[in-house]
């Protein structure tokens, strides 16, 4: 199976989110895209975080009805920092045959060299670029070259969402709408639960 891996802390998860999980999955012929919240991001603190659990569960809700995506728990059932070629080795014991894309932003893409084990992710995955204006392929392809592995990276292509988790945690805070930014069942689970309400 064609599998898409879509990584983040879904802090909340948002419309640009499940676009670019959508349009991985029809562009690069996914089976199915998954969408994994971390439990610890290694590289930034998540501000405001209301916890794991509730962003596993507006990420269950937000992809509810759509065959075409579901959520992965896998980092929530480990401790420690959630790095993605530790994610990437785990997918790969539990479904062997299966083949991963682990999908990115351009932004990320251009980091990768930094991340932990870059060459361990491209062995063990497709990455599949969403390209964005402000970070051009060529830039990216002259960034990663040098990577082995570097042959096993795809672009897709994305309407530009300028929403970020960031932006809509304010927003609740100011107690300001958020419909049409999240799906309504995320916005009704955040209202529920008071989620946010002391973001800044």
């Amino acid at each position: 199976m064609q599998v898409g891996l879509l990584g983040g802390t879904f802090n909340p998860p948002h419309v640009a989110h499940l676009v670019c999980a959508a349009e991985a999955h029809d562009q690069l012929g996914l089976d199915v895209v998954l969408l994994i919240p971390t439990a610890q991001p290694p590289h930034k603190a998540a501000p405001d975080d209301p916890g794991a659990e509730h962003r596993a569960a507006m990420c269950e809700l937000a992809v509810r009805g759509d065959e075409r995506l579901q959520v992965s728990r896998i980092e929530l059932e480990r401790t420690g920092p959630s790095y993605t070629v530790d994610t990437l080795r785990a997918l790969h014991e539990r479904e062997p045959e299966d083949e991963l894309t682990f999908i990115v932003g351009g932004d990320m893409a251009h980091s990768l060299p930094t991340w932990h084990e870059p060459e361990g992710i491209l062995r063990l995955a497709r990455l599949a670029v969403a390209e964005r204006a402000e970070v051009r392929r060529a830039d990216i392809t002259e960034r990663l070259v040098t990577l082995a592995g570097a042959e096993r990276i795809a672009y897709f292509t994305m309407p530009r969402l300028d929403v970020s988790s960031s932006d809509l945690r304010r927003r609740v805070g100011a107690g300001r709408s958020i419909r049409y930014l999240v799906p309504d069942a995320v916005a009704d689970y955040i209202s529920e639960h008071q989620l946010y309400q002391e973001a800044v």
